[in-house]
């Protein structure tokens, strides 16, 4: 028997993915031919397909709506279309593939498809996503690199005008030298994954090299690097460079070698000469300027200075702004005036240690990730490594940047205000511990009230992201927070079921709905399923619904309409059903009024995928037209119970 191989996705990666994988595996039955999909949905990649798969195969099939990487599929006919023409097309695109109309994918090494049918991604989602992307893999080398750093200063490190050194040759020494390695590829990295997620592989090595010049000042004339908002700058620019590159048609002969070839060297020197010769100088420029004004800031309003100094100390953690205060402060250790480097000391280490504390103390507005990146940010504030902050400030800088300057200055204008000197170029706790420090309990007075400014504005800009679930423990119902710390293991509220009637209950079916329009069965159904006790609101679950609908619709044809909404009102996976027998305008895919409708309701941050696996089966299962019939036919609610209830 001949095989064929396809793969299905769609953004969403629930309903179309999976009804398309079912009707290519059923045109394949229908026309003799084994088909194997490798489906891409919400639950990650399944039945993935295998070197030697690919091999047997007679052909390959791409029905996606997102970026599929085609570059195994080298030497193969190929058909790359839109996730619709896999549910709707299916026979003639296995008919395609048998009868030679399907085009050979000549090149291996031709990259990720930026070109597939239906892709549709805004300029502003794609900006954060890529971010985003950056940042997860870059907070790994930055908890690494800090924690390293921080034993071996502690336990090898002693106080010196110059800083806290730590003898050469020791094992301490060689920890921190790793820690610094790790650290140094944070912005790097940063960069190298911001470019991959625009233009895929063949962003990483511009992506890269553009982290690598942020990071070194010295290749345009500062001597602070660029830190990690030159690392996002970079990124960004490889990134779209790259994928500009990418578009532009060539030869057959050259298309193989573009992504491992032309596209990084191209990429490479085009972000390395526009970093370098036009935003470096003029940054350069800029960083020598603000020395000299701080040098001329001197002998003025001590109050002024200070506000400036811990304004620059926070607002790039460790970037050219920071590092500009710091060298200045520094600098004047030198020449016997210790009284600058006190304000620079003690709000060096309010952004790491306030968004660690923020992030323990108000759970409901920090996500599980960034509350044990906390933890971690709390060691690295005690000893002076403002970095800790950054994987808070990168995703969210519209709030978390100002909070932790308020933050600084506050304490920078108490240390000033209070006398607190510090005789080492180095700060956080760590030096007033190792007696480098003048009026230490003044120093920690200042860096307390900075944490509280902090946090208190974190508190009022940062929104709530979700309801705490309530869980159930052996000592009886408690608020998923309240359970963290526990000594006995919480039980989490069942998400995982074995039938999809599990979900459901009989006020969430409705026989022969009356309502007429879309929105009055969507206002319905949410009513219904508030009634649940799942729901903790309603009008919020129901924004969702319609974010949802307004992205694409979930009419997605044959008589089948699938609303459904990831909110953090929704406490638990539930399912609610109605059946029109006139058929309600959905705006579906194939013109077609919508007769079953299924709306599934899934929590914000759920804590399994099971209710991801009911719908593909859902999916999968609509796509029989016996069902559907059975559905349409079924007397009562037990009926449809039943026939739900084989899946």
């Amino acid at each position: 028997m001949k095989k064929i191989v396809a793969i299905t996705s769609c953004p969403v990666g629930i309903a179309h993915t999976y009804m398309a994988a079912e009707n290519l595996e059923k045109a394949g039955k229908e026309l003799g031919v084994e088909v194997k999909v490798e489906t891409h949905g919400s639950i990650g990649v399944e039945n993935e397909l295998t070197a030697s798969d690919i091999k047997e195969a007679a052909g390959v099939i791409i029905a996606a709506d997102t970026k599929v990487d085609k570059s195994r599929f080298g030497g193969k006919p190929l058909i790359n279309v839109g996730v619709q023409d896999g549910i709707h097309h299916a026979n003639t695109l296995v008919e395609d593939i048998l009868t030679g109309k399907a085009p050979v994918f000549e090149s291996a090494l031709t990259d990720v498809s930026a070109e597939n049918k239906g892709e549709t991604e805004g300029l502003g989602k794609k900006v954060y996503k890529s971010l985003m992307n950056g940042v997860s893999y870059m907070v790994p080398f930055v908890v690494t690199g800090g924690l390293l750093i921080a034993i071996s200063l502690t336990l090898g490190g002693t106080a010196t005008p110059e800083g806290i050194k730590i003898p050469e040759g020791t094992i301490w020494a060689t920890m921190n030298s790793i820690g610094g390695i790790a650290m140094g590829l944070m912005v790097p990295i940063l960069s190298a994954f911001i470019a991959q997620s625009i233009a895929d592989r063949p962003g990483l090595v511009p992506g890269f090299v553009g982290g690598m010049l942020a990071a070194n000042g010295a290749l345009y004339g500062s001597d602070a690097n660029a830190g990690f908002l030159g690392g996002i700058i970079t990124g960004f620019l490889a990134g779209f460079i790259a994928l500009g590159i990418k578009k532009i048609p060539v030869p057959k002969a050259l298309q193989s070698i573009m992504p491992i070839i032309v596209i990084p060297i191209l990429g490479s020197l085009a972000v390395g000469f526009v970093f370098i010769y036009v935003i470096g100088e003029p940054v350069a420029l800029l960083f020598n300027s603000l020395t000299q004004f701080l040098a001329g800031m001197q002998g003025g309003s001590e109050v002024v200075l200070a506000m400036i100094l811990g304004a620059m100390i926070a607002f790039d953690m460790g970037g050219p702004f920071n590092k500009v205060a710091f060298l200045f402060g520094s600098g004047l250790i030198a020449e016997g005036n210790y009284s600058i480097m006190g304000p620079i000391a003690v709000a060096i280490c309010i952004p790491p240690l306030a968004l660690g504390l923020a992030s323990l103390i108000l759970k409901t507005k920090f996500t599980k990730t960034e509350r044990e990146a906390g933890k971690a940010s709390l060691a690295m504030g005690l000893f002076g490594i403002t970095e800790g902050a950054i994987p808070f400030a990168s995703t969210d800088p519209l709030r978390v940047i100002p909070s932790i300057v308020v933050g600084a200055m506050t304490g920078s204008v108490i240390a000033m205000l209070s006398g607190v000197t510090d005789h080492v170029a180095h700060g956080g706790p760590i030096v007033a511990v190792l007696g480098a420090v003048d009026h230490v309990a003044m120093f920690f007075a200042a860096v307390i009230a900075g944490i509280a400014v902090t946090v208190l504005m974190l508190r009022i800009l940062k929104p709530t992201l979700q309801v705490t679930p309530v869980v159930a423990t052996p000592n009886g119902a408690m608020h998923l927070d309240e359970v963290e710390d526990a000594e006995t293991e919480p039980t989490i509220a069942p998400e995982n079921f074995d039938s999809i009637t599990e979900i459901m209950t009989d006020d969430t079916i409705v026989l022969d709905t009356t309502e007429t329009t879309k929105d009055t069965v969507v206002e319905d159904l949410v009513q219904r399923l508030g009634k649940t006790g799942h729901i903790t609101d309603t009008a919020g679950f129901k924004k969702a619904i319609y974010t949802r609908e307004n992205e694409s619709t979930t009419g997605i044809g044959m008589g089948i309409a699938i609303p459904h909404g990831k909110s953090a009102h929704v406490t638990k996976p539930t399912l609610a059903f109605a059946r029109s027998q006139q058929g309600i305008d959905w705006q579906s895919l194939d013109g077609e009024p919508a007769h079953l409708i299924f709306m599934i309701a899934v929590p914000e941050n759920s804590q399994g995928d099971m209710h991801l696996k009911i719908l593909q089966r859902l999916s999968r299962k609509l796509m029989d037209d016996d069902f559907r019939q059975a559905l349409m036919e079924a007397p009562n609610k037990a009926a449809v119970n039943q026939l739900l209830s084989e899946m």
